[in-house]
This record gives structure tokens, C-alpha cells and sequence, in this order.
């Protein structure tokens, strides 16, 4: 029996996912459980495990390949290559039945357009069908939206072709079909909310003859709009004769055309570029008509919230800008004027080059999933930034007492890092604002205390997430910090060990930094960095001179919903927990 190996959902909010690499290949006998490839998110890069035992009959998804999680990689089977076969069979057929359609369009499209849905559900009745569900986008979702049907009843469809869109409280998703075949029946329609898993489509045997005319039908719709248009031309070629003098006497407005009437095509095709609802939304907002000037960075050129936000924000426009000085006859003169800008940029870029060359290195996905969140977290909070001062003399005289006893008792050593995340914790609870994150005009006051720590990594960084900080003793704090820290380094990381933060420590000081201005990790909206603990000399006691362990920390906050005094009140708490420990806690 053959199984499909999927791009597993790492993460309510991850959509896509990177196979980076095949630790197997075609033929191989793989154990249930055993690494099989490695993939990388925007969250989290990992090894993902066989689902079951068998032996790797194909591999469908190469690497570097992107693709949407739930997504078919492979295909497990027994090794007699009965796995392969049905997937070899359903091409040849699927191939088979579009030149029929092809040739029957005219006839046949719009006597029958009626009653093409009882021929679609032909198959349903006669053959196997194969129910198409709502899928569930993340743990926590209970239902979805379909917003978009890319095929209609009667159409061919492939396996693994984008078949509807979805849109859910997380994420917005291109769904694939599970199968090849023909779609026999459509039985949520586009704008239905449904729950996860109900059924939304069923696909038919692809060789279904009364099905396969439905496809010429809705093909004909969409052919409808340029077909007046090249119907307009031809009949008004015949009655003005003398328009073939027309074009003759306008040359010169030939070259501006093509502008105009590219963007009127492009306009037309526009509702085809891949976007969610969300992205649309943005465009309607900022009266942008046509997406397809937007380059795409997502899975297939899909246009993403960030490319969209980018766009505004770089101040382009849409395409009704450049046709503006197109239908102008100065035109002729921006034209020039543009080229001569252009070469001015290369002439200036050498200069700046290293004599010897610069070698390029294409970015890892880790690498532009961090580029993008730093950037949108720039862009979506106010960035304001507090630094205070803390005596850490205390503290290390007591971590100096306990490392011998805390490490036989616990099974790892005591750091400085739980200490931080008790005196957070306590400060969090006290004021609950900076334990939350913004939802539109609403504000998410977060009942847990979970918090992110930065750990840095060869290629990037990542952010494990301590959970219910505010339950722990110092010595549980130390055992999750150390455990995550180690598995984030060894790719060993669950999703969910990723994700559900509340509040982020980043630590420069480890690589001697005197502190470290962060930068907000979204949805959150504060992040402490903390310095280096350095030995100085400070005025105590009056005016007497000592020497202590000092360190600098900076809160990096959002002050749409934290203002300078909260933050200040915040950092004053967590300084006043550092140099006043219990050192009861510790035990």
C-alpha cells in the first residue's frame, strides 16, 4: 500500500515550506521514523521523519524546491514499484482528455451550458470518486473560507495543481488537488465559510467523457472578453475605409500605444496573480487596480503582504502612472531622460567595489525569512528603546555558592539567563500591556508569560519559546532554557516550541557587546537585549567607590501600546528583581 509522504505544517501560520535536502533517494528501504528530508520555514528548519516503513518509490518534490505544507513529497511503498505505476497512468490519461474538450467547444458549449451539471455528476454515480476537504490550516483552526476556485465542474485537473483558495484566521493558502482527474462536482461554492474537513469538491476518473465537455463552457466565459474586442476591429475595418490612413499619419503614437494597451492586458489578467484576500484588500485600500506590477516573492510568484507593503511604502505606483506621461507628447523627452538616469547609477557602483571582486552568495531561507520580519516589524511598530543599568553583584555571588550544588541536583549548569527570565516574568505580570500584542483596534492581553530566547546559529538565528514562565522555579527555567537551546542548535525543534511567544530576550552580551538595540519579534510588542556583565567601578553607599558587575539592558518597545513611562516603570521593576533576588528561589 503507498503512502504519501507530506510537507508537514510546521507552525499555525506557515504556509510554505523549503525541502532542502533528501537524506534518502529513490529505491532506498527506510525505517519509520528515520530522518527523511529537511526542510526550512520562516520559523524553524528541521528534519523530517518517514511516516512509516517501506521503501522510497519516488521522490516528486526535488530540493530547493518551495512548496505549500500538505503538499505530497514522495511516495512510500513496498518496493514492487506499485506505488509509481498509478501516478504514471493518471498523466497519460489526464493528457488524453483535453484535446477532446478542444475540439467540441463551439458545438457543444452553449446549447448544453444548462444542464452541464447533471453530466458532472456523471462520474460521481458510475466511478471512484475522490472527495476533496476543507483542510486544517493549523491546530486551532476549526474553519476556513474558500475564497477563489482556480477550475470549474468538467475540468481537468492534475494532481497537486492549485485547485481553490482558502483564507483562515492564520493564514491564506493555495490548496492543491489530492488527485488527477476531472472535477465532477463543486459542492461549496467561492465565499462559503465551512468547517475543516468537510467536503468541498470530489474529483472523478479523468477518462469520464460526460465530463470532460463542462470544460469548454467556463473556458468560454473568460474567451468572451477578448473575443468583442477583436470583433470591434473587424467590423469597424469594413464601414470607416479610410481607416487604414489613420495608423499611417500616427507613427509616432504607435510606440505610445503599446504602452497603454500592455497595461490594459495586463489590467485584464490581473485577477490571476496570485494573492490572498488579504494582499487584494491592501491593493483596494491604496487604489492599486493591477498586482501584477508588483514583483512577487511567495511560492510561484505569489504577491505577500510584505511585497505589498513594500510596494506602498517604496512610493511606486500603478500602472495608470506610467500611462499618464505615455498619452502625453512629451512623452519623447521623459524617455531620454530616463535612460540617461540609468547609466549614471553603473558608473557610480564600480567605484565602490573592492578591486579584488566580490564573490556572491545566494541568501538561505532562513536568511529572507529574517530579512522580511525585521523589515516588517520595522515597519509595522513604533520603535522606541529604554536603557537602564543593573548591579549584577549579587547574583553572581550566589550562581559562584550554588554551581556545584545546582548542577549534581539539576543536571546542567546555572547560567545568568534564568535569573533574567524570573525577573521578566514578575515584571510582565505586573504590568500586563507589555505581555501583549495588537489585533486591529484590539488588544490581546496575554494570560501566560511565555517567552522567546534568541539563539544564534551558524546560518541565522531562531527563537525558541519558554512557556509558562511565570509557573517555574529558577532550576525549571534553567532546565527548558537549556534543552531548547540545545535542540534549536541540532535542528530538533518541534513547531510549537517556536511559536505562542509573548515577550523575546535576545543576549549580545555573550560575544562581549556593552548592549544591543533589538528590534520588536511581531506579534510581541517589547524585546529586552542584555549586555555584557562587566566588572566597573560605581559611587555606592554615599560616596564610597566600588567595584561591581554591571551590565546595560535595553527594552526595544512598540509605543502604540507602550508608552515611555510604562517602559520605564517595567525596566525599573525587572532592575529592582536583579539586585534584590531571593536567593531562596534558587534552592
Amino acid at each position: 500500500m503507498a503512502t504519501e509522504v507530506l510537507m508537514p505544517q510546521m507552525g499555525e501560520s506557515i504556509a510554505e515550506g523549503t525541502l532542502t535536502r533528501w537524506f534518502k533517494q529513490p529505491g532506498d528501504v527506510i525505517q519509520r521514523d528515520e530522518p527523511l528530508f529537511e526542510i526550512s520555514t520562516d520559523k524553524v528548519d528541521a528534519e523530517v521523519p518517514a511516516p512509516a516503513d517501506g521503501v522510497l518509490e519516488k521522490i516528486i518534490v526535488e530540493e530547493g524546491a518551495t512548496v505549500e505544507v500538505n503538499t505530497v513529497v514522495a511516495i512510500l511503498g513496498s518496493g514492487d514499484g506499485a506505488a509509481a505505476a498509478p501516478v504514471a497512468e493518471a498523466a497519460p490519461v489526464a493528457e488524453a482528455t483535453p484535446p477532446q474538450p478542444a475540439a467540441e467547444p463551439a458545438p457543444v458549449a452553449e446549447p448544453v451550458a444548462a444542464s452541464e451539471p447533471a453530466p458532472a455528476a456523471a462520474p460521481a454515480a458510475s466511478g471512484s470518486l475522490t472527495d476533496v476537504p476543507m483542510p486544517q490550516m493549523g491546530e486551532s483552526i476549526a474553519e476556513g473560507t474558500l475564497t477563489r476556485w482556480f477550475k470549474s465542474a468538467g475540468d481537468t485537473v492534475e494532481r497537486d495543481e492549485p485547485l481553490f483558495e482558502i483564507s483562515t484566521d492564520k493564514v491564506d493558502a493555495e490548496v492543491p488537488a489530492p488527485a488527477s482527474g476531472v472535477l465532477a462536482e463543486i459542492i461549496v461554492e467561492e465565499g462559503a465559510t465551512v468547517e475543516v474537513n468537510t467536503v468541498v469538491a470530489r474529483i472523478g476518473e479523468a477518462g469520464a467523457a460526460s465530463a470532460a465537455p463542462a470544460a469548454p463552457t467556463p473556458a468560454a466565459a473568460p474567451a468572451a472578453a477578448p473575443e468583442p474586442v477583436a470583433a470591434a476591429p473587424a467590423a469597424a475595418a469594413p464601414t470607416p475605409v479610410p481607416a487604414p490612413p489613420t495608423p499611417a499619419p500616427a507613427p509616432a503614437a504607435v510606440p505610445a500605444a503599446p504602452a497603454p494597451v500592455a497595461a490594459a492586458a495586463v489590467a485584464n489578467g490581473s485577477h490571476k496573480v496570485r494573492s490572498s484576500p488579504l494582499v487584494r484588500r491592501i491593493a483596494r485600500d491604496n487604489g492599486i487596480s493591477d498586482l501584477s506590477v508588483i514583483p512577487g516573492t511567495g511560492a510561484g510568484g505569489r504577491v505577500t503582504k510584505d511585497d505589498i507593503l513594500g510596494f506602498i511604502a517604496s512610493g511606486a505606483s500603478a500602472p495608470a502612472t506610467p500611462a499618464a506621461p505615455a498619452a502625453v507628447p512629451a512623452a519623447p523627452a521623459a524617455v531620454p531622460a530616463t535612460p540617461a538616469a540609468a547609466p549614471s547609477a553603473p558608473a557610480l557602483a564600480p567605484q565602490g567595489l573592492p578591486r579584488g571582486g566580490s564573490q556572491v552568495e545566494k541568501m538561505s531561507v532562513m536568511r529572507r525569512k529574517i530579512a522580511e520580519h525585521m523589515v516588517d516589524s520595522r515597519r509595522t511598530s513604533a520603535h522606541v528603546h529604554s536603557v537602564f543599568e543593573a548591579d549584577m553583584t549579587s547574583i553572581a555571588q550566589m550562581r559562584q555558592k550554588w554551581k556545584n550544588d545546582f548542577i549534581s541536583r539539576n543536571g546542567t549548569k546555572l547560567t545568568f539567563m534564568p535569573f533574567f527570565l524570573k525577573a521578566c516574568c514578575d515584571a510582565l505580570r505586573q504590568f500586563p500591556h507589555v505581555n501583549a500584542s495588537i489585533d486591529g483596534d484590539d488588544i490581546l492581553l496575554h494570560n501566560d508569560v511565555n517567552i522567546g530566547i534568541a539563539v544564534a546559529l551558524d546560518n541565522g538565528l531562531i527563537v525558541p519559546v519558554v512557556k509558562n514562565v511565570q509557573d517555574m522555579s529558577i532550576a525549571g527555567i534553567q532546565k527548558s532554557v537549556s534543552d531548547v537551546a540545545q535542540r534549536a542548535r541540532n535542528k530538533q525543534l518541534l513547531p510549537d516550541e517556536v511559536a505562542g511567544g509573548t515577550f523575546t530576550i535576545t543576549n549580545p552580551g555573550q560575544f562581549g557587546g556593552l548592549f544591543g538595540i533589538p528590534i520588536i519579534n511581531q506579534p510581541q510588542v517589547a524585546i529586552l537585549g542584555i549586555g555584557g556583565i562587566i566588572k566597573r567601578p560605581v559611587v555606592v553607599d554615599g560616596d564610597k567607590i566600588a567595584i561591581r558587575d554591571m551590565l546595560y539592558m535595553c527594552l526595544s518597545y512598540d509605543h502604540r501600546l507602550v508608552d515611555g513611562a510604562l517602559a520605564d516603570q517595567f525596566m525599573s521593576h525587572v532592575k529592582h528583581t536583579l539586585e534584590n533576588f531571593d536567593e531562596s528561589a534558587i534552592g
